[in-house]
């Protein structure tokens, strides 16, 4: 495949400006919809074609259709379905009297359906604007626009030796103690050989050595980047609105090491739209951080420059991918490219680009505190340090834990979550969000490692841990996982697009010929995952398959 030709105009003459999705959405905000008049005059402003413009808006699920005064975003993400079944939607659209993807015809109202909230702990939930509604009494909230019940905080617990992404959540330290010292006294090199100890890797789902990342981008030619990946999409997982919500200079000091590391001048902050809440705190951050003298020409008297933008999303799943990402970041379709060219070596604007998800960052100012050592102490000797894990709604104690690699998930689930709620058994687990598959009861003694996971048939992804309870049929759970994978596929190449669709279908014919299905299902899966381009087309096979194994009996009984 090529390279995309708008990609290539953005490299040449690309200003390296990361503010047309906001114009898009300021289009929006003004008028409801985005109009051939918006289209034209925010291509003139960026210099760019009409054509990359039309594009982009037609992408992204905030441009798609028009918005009323006041619009409504249902949750119907895999922990709201697990809550509410495939109620949710209808619950919402009996509610306020318009369907999903419309507006009522006085414009009032619009509703749309978005694939996760960041409020797993306490689904089902919607957003009525910027504000959240969550609990079984959904329906009778969204009646009135009045909402006096203010969202539950998200439950957060350390169960590891060290708080270390959560250190600033439980006052362990403060935040931006670590940076000052670096940036005058350190030294590049030096951060990248402590990261290097520590044995950091990705949280976001790739598990990359953060340091190779940075060491790539640091031998690139200038300007550099780096980026914050706050695309937090995986319907499931809230760790990083909790961390941008509630420790935003954590996650701006991590970044601000990372461009000392790499030698970037400039750092980017994606969040995703969903996350209005985190949005406005981390622009809030960014600006008392320059305040501070944290930001800005000469950092604390050194002779190192760092800013950073913060740039909103609207509303794609695979934009959570960093090729995608970066697309994103210059205003364009967030779909995937081939690799090589890594980002490390051409990213934003063409340049070396080092990005890393929030979660990886928020670590950083801890190893450069304490040491690597310490923190390759903590969990396996090949997989260092903590993770965050997301418990769902059905837990009987929901939330973020910061756990320690090589935990069992039996301890997480049982003892940490507390098993389900009253009236509930375990059906299955859901780890690492649509992509990263299912497991048994049975299977529960596997390691929090990702090696052991794969092992087992899923991937660790971002953390989360989704309960499916006995109430939720194998068809109904096989259709939403299709579902979901063929509304967000980006379109890119054709055995994603296609089969996704196709998935979906198949798993709709359930419980009629299910061995004809289940064997139609395997060839399809094949085809997904050695021809699609990204880890999302490759990704899904892989999740549907752990599936059809955890529920292959009922599948085939009929009961489905």
């Amino acid at each position: 495949m090529g390279r995309d030709a708008f990609v290539e105009w953005e490299r040449r003459f690309g200003r390296g400006e990361t503010g047309l999705l906001q114009r898009l959405h300021d289009a929006v905000a003004h008028s409801g919809r985005v109009d051939r008049e918006d289209l034209r005059t925010i291509a003139e402003e960026f210099r760019c074609p009409v054509a990359a413009v039309t594009g982009a808006a037609g992408f992204y699920a905030d441009f798609a259709g028009a918005h009323g005064t006041r619009h409504v975003r249902i949750c119907v993400g895999t922990s709201c379905f697990v809550s509410a079944g495939d109620h949710t939607a209808p619950l919402a659209e009996a509610a306020l009297g318009v369907a999903p993807g419309r507006i009522s015809a006085d414009g009032s109202v619009s509703l749309a359906g978005a694939y996760c909230l960041g409020y797993c702990y306490a689904s089902p939930t919607a957003l009525d604007g910027h504000t959240p509604i969550t609990g079984p009494d959904l329906g009778e909230r969204l009646l009135s626009a009045e909402h006096p019940a203010a969202a539950p905080a998200v439950p957060y617990h350390v169960a590891s030796r060290d708080a270390v992404v959560l250190a600033g959540l439980t006052e362990a330290e403060r935040s931006w103690q670590v940076w000052p010292r670096v940036v005058t006294d350190g030294s590049p090199a030096a951060v990248r050989a402590e990261v290097a100890l520590a044995g950091l890797r990705g949280r976001g789902g790739a598990e990359f050595p953060v340091v190779d990342k940075w060491q790539a981008a640091a031998n690139g030619r200038s300007p550099r980047f780096v980026v914050a990946n706050g695309d937090e999409g995986d319907p499931g997982s809230f760790c990083d609105r909790l961390l941008m919500e509630s420790d935003p200079d954590r996650v701006l000091e991590g970044l601000a090491l990372a461009g000392f590391a790499t030698g970037a001048s400039r750092g980017v902050v994606f969040v995703r739209s969903e996350y209005p809440v985190a949005l406005a705190r981390m622009q809030a951050a960014v600006e008392a951080a320059r305040a501070a003298g944290h930001l800005g020409r000469g950092v604390h008297g050194s002779s190192f420059d760092f800013d950073v933008d913060v740039v909103q999303g609207a509303g794609s799943y695979v934009a959570g991918e960093e090729t995608a990402l970066l697309h994103a970041l210059q205003g364009l379709r967030g779909s995937v490219r081939p690799r090589p060219p890594y980002p490390t070596e051409s990213g934003l604007i063409g340049h070396p680009t080092a990005v890393n998800n929030v979660e990886t960052l928020a670590a950083v100012p801890w190893v450069l505190r304490h040491g690597g050592t310490s923190y390759a102490e903590l969990g396996n000797r090949i997989e260092t340090g903590t993770k965050l894990v997301c418990l769902s709604q059905r837990f009987r104690h929901p939330g973020v834990y910061e756990v320690e690699f090589g935990v069992p998930l039996r301890y997480i689930v049982e003892t940490l979550g507390g098993g389900l709620k009253p009236g509930y058994r375990l059906r299955a687990l859901q780890v690492g969000g649509p992509l990263g598959g299912f497991l048994s009861p049975d299977d529960l003694d596997v390691p929090l490692l990702a090696t052991a996971l794969a092992e087992a048939g899923v991937a660790l992804g971002h953390g989360s841990l989704v309960a499916i309870d006995d109430q939720i049929t194998a068809r109904e759970l096989l259709r939403h996982v299709w579902s979901f994978a063929a509304a967000e596929s980006c379109g890119a190449c054709t055995p994603c697009r296609v089969g996704t669709r196709r998935g979906r279908e198949l798993a709709a014919r359930f419980p009629t010929s299910s061995e004809q299905i289940l064997a139609q299902h395997e060839k399809l899966l094949d085809v997904m995952s050695t021809g699609s381009l990204c880890a999302f087309g490759r990704g899904v096979p892989a999740a549907v398959r752990s599936l059809l194994r955890v529920y292959r009996d009922e599948l085939t009984s009929g009961d489905a």
